[in-house]
């Protein structure tokens, strides 16, 4: 290499470097690469220099575009309108200390440490949306107040860049009281109250500078999901909300703003009875929550979006329908109330009825009025089904081929042992499971289809163990009740009695799956949706096989039977052929009616509610009978409805494709053995649980009966035993002697399961 008086290479230096040759050529140099990097590094701060200078803070716009969103029935006519702003700003120094501290407990922990913005939770938040880890926002407090007060709602990447960069200049231009006021003061709180002030008059009926510590946690906790943690709305809710309420107060511990003595001995603060819109009285304000609720649930629209307003959007629901549901509820039920019995108050009733071809909901009964009774009684999810759950059980046991313990296939005319209290058996053994029936009665050998009439606890108990509780609870979520409905997964041994809470609305899914043969769309309470004309996309809702035909109309004919001649007769007044199944929730608090024709499912639902406490309670007593059963005004309403619903149409009867064995006369019972020592013969009288139908048909029209059901009398006693939510590892006592004597039964012969 030879030395040039100025440093420079020569030519023969370059000629003496090797050229790169083969792979090599397509890796790039490090000149290549720290090139890029530098390039890259530059048009970064460049862009974000550019974008901090081209942005400027725009005005204040929350107020100025928010719009009202219409709801309208299915041909289009006017249902009702919202989107009024419930606001009034109020100074930090009106906001206690410990409430702004939940706050930031809540959202934003180091806010007046921190700068605007977190790119790196930006970055975390976004890979969890894109990875399907659910969607996270990542926002500071200055974030989200921009967002709410200077930005709209919508997802989009130039609303996120506009974010970030009036972010940056508000922190240098205000102070992070300025922001926190700011932040408290256009924050949505769920219950149309936009604002701390608005948020503390709506929950608490008091300024928010009277709010204490528990109350300024709970509206934080508000903050995460508005619509979600109103537990006076949702009270299915209440465990999650109160989780919630607990992680801000134990944030605040942490962040040593509140003593743990302090912290430990508060309860949480039951917020107030909900004040609701005028323009949403009556039905109007339960079919716009729940329409929302749809909305969000199936991300067509998110909660901040829909908020904005400005859609229009047309619901599934016929107006006269809608109007038949409430004259049926007023005229069975409202008008036999006085107000002057406690017992009275406690009634609340709920209804919805879906078109089974179609999946959409044609008509809902929330409660006598929004303004009165904010809880929509058709989508809460806190009441037993009872025994409306039981048809999901039987046709469990035949879409699963399932058998008695003794291995004969369960059928309508499979016999069981219907004596009342009788302890279940798997595998031979006690579970520790003996059910009552319903006034302890005892029934002795009877068929599946009779006890579907009579709602035999014991038969469905032993049922439910032979096609096994897992399988129970697949065959109903199949059917559209869901995974997390309380109680459906952890309940084993009382899963067969209905100690699920569905709600009304999920209910009615499941019978409409019965009612078309076992096929079902998911259900839908919109039919469109638009903003500015512009359509915006639903869910495909695309026909599913829930159940194997042979299992759903197998199910539907023994639930024919229930009306022509069991618990349900009083559902013949609607004049159609006709299916369902009453139900009672334990200790009475909600009576149940499910049922269908061909072309419409619906259920109804009675239930009691103390409106002070929101206490569930029973109904013994209400409308001054003794007892309010599924057969009664449930029944009675469904009847009246369907009549109107499908009046002008014409009569159709069920097209049944049966499963082997259904149908066909009982066979004559192998299970004939006397009972074991030491044990009563059950009771041999031959007086029917329920009215006979005065020769009701039990295929095409019923006959209307010609004599009313008799009122049920009060239990002289409670149950002896209750349904418990596990099977128990150790039987109750006298297990052991109990299978001593069954192995000395089934010496003699093998006694009826």
């Amino acid at each position: 290499m030879s030395d040039d008086p100025e440093g420079r290479t020569t030519a023969r230096d370059s000629a003496a470097r090797p050229r790169r040759t083969g792979w090599r050529r397509a890796i790039p140099t490090w000149r290549t690469v720290l090139a890029a990097v530098v390039l890259f590094l530059l048009v970064i701060v460049g862009g974000l220099v550019a974008g901090y200078l081209l942005v400027d803070i725009p005005p204040a716009n929350s107020a100025a575009q928010a719009q009202s969103s219409v709801y309208l029935y299915s041909d289009g006519s006017f249902l009702a309108r919202d989107g009024d702003i419930n606001r009034e700003n109020v100074s930090l120094s009106q906001i206690p200390r410990s409430t702004q501290q939940a706050v930031l407990a809540a959202e934003d922990r180091d806010f007046y440490s921190e700068s605007a913005v977190d790119p790196a939770a930006m970055v975390r938040a976004a890979w969890n949306t894109v990875t399907g880890k659910g969607k996270q926002s990542g926002s500071t407090i200055t974030q989200q107040y921009v967002k709410n007060y200077y930005l709209g709602q919508e997802q989009t990447i130039t609303r996120k860049a506009k974010e970030f960069f009036i972010a940056i200049k508000l922190d240098r231009e205000e102070t992070k009281d300025q922001i926190l006021e700011g932040y408290l003061n256009s924050s949505y709180y769920g219950r149309n109250a936009y604002g701390i002030q608005a948020a503390a008059q709506a929950y608490y009926g008091k300024n928010s500078e009277r709010l204490t510590t528990a109350e300024g946690a709970y509206l934080a906790t508000l903050l995460n999901a508005p619509s979600a943690y109103d537990i006076t709305a949702h009270p299915e809710n209440k465990r999650r909300a109160l989780a919630r309420w607990n992680y801000v107060l134990d944030g605040m511990v942490k962040k040593k703003w509140l003593p743990r003595a302090e912290r430990d001995a508060m309860k949480f603060p039951e917020p107030g009875p909900v004040k609701a819109s005028a323009g949403l009285s009556g039905q109007r304000g339960y079919v716009v929550e729940a329409v929302k609720d749809y909305l969000i649930r199936n991300k067509i629209l998110d909660d901040d979006t829909l908020r904005a307003g400005g859609y229009r959007i047309t619901t599934t629901l016929a107006k006269d329908r809608q109007d038949a549901f409430v004259d049926a509820v007023d005229s069975r039920l409202m008008d036999k109330l006085d107000h002057s019995r406690k017992v009275d108050t406690y009634v609340r009733a709920g209804g919805a009825s879906i078109d089974p071809a179609t999946g959409r909901v044609v008509a809902m009964y929330g409660g006598i009025d929004y303004a009165k009774q904010y809880v929509n009684s058709a989508t809460r999810r806190d009441y037993q089904v009872g025994s409306t759950f039981k048809p999901i059980v039987f046709a469990s046991a035949v879409q699963n081929r399932s058998t008695t313990q003794d291995g004969v296939p369960i059928t309508p005319d499979t016999v069981y042992d219907g004596t009342n209290t009788r302890m279940t058996l798997s595998h031979g053994s006690p579970t520790g499971f003996a059910p009552a029936n319903e006034d302890d009665r005892s029934y002795g050998p009877i068929t599946v289809s009779e006890a579907t009439d009579k709602s035999v606890n014991a038969v469905y108990a032993q049922m439910g163990i032979d096609v096994g509780p897992a399988k129970v609870r697949k065959t109903a979520v199949a059917l559209g009740i869901p995974a997390d409905t309380p109680s459906l997964s952890s309940s084993q041994g009382a899963i067969s009695l209905g100690t699920a809470t569905p709600s009304v609305l999920e209910m009615t899914q499941v019978y409409a799956g019965f009612a078309h043969h076992g096929t079902q769309r998911p259900y839908t309470l919109v039919d469109k949706v638009s903003k500015s004309g512009e359509i915006l996309p639903l869910p495909e809702r695309a026909e599913r096989t829930a159940l194997d035909r042979g299992a759903a109309d197998t199910t539907t004919s023994i639930l024919q039977s229930v009306v022509d001649g069991g618990t349900g007769t009083a559902a013949q007044g609607a004049g159609r052929p006709a299916a369902g199944k009453t139900g009672t929730a334990e200790k009475d608090k909600a009576a149940w009616f499910a049922g269908y024709t061909p072309e419409l499912a619906t259920v109804v639902a009675v239930l009691g509610q103390n409106p002070e406490s929101a206490a569930q309670e029973p109904l013994y007593g209400a409308a001054g009978l003794p007892r309010i059963n599924g057969g009664g005004f449930p029944a009675q309403i469904w009847a009246d409805y369907t009549a109107a619903a499908l009046e002008g149409q014409p009569i159709t009867d069920f097209d049944l494709q049966l499963e082997a064995g259904a149908g066909s006369p009982p066979p004559a019972p192998t299970t004939t053995a006397p009972l074991p020592p030491d044990e009563s013969a059950p009771p041999t009288s031959t007086e029917p649980s329920v009215p006979p139908t005065s020769g009701a048909p039990t295929t095409g029209i019923p006959g209307t009966p010609t004599v009313e059901p008799p009122s049920p009398t009060f239990p002289t006693e409670p149950p002896t035993t209750e349904p418990t939510e596990e099977f128990p590892t150790v039987g109750p006592e006298g297990a052991e002697a109990y299978t001593g004597r069954r192995t000395l039964w089934d010496g003699l012969a093998a006694p009826p399961v």
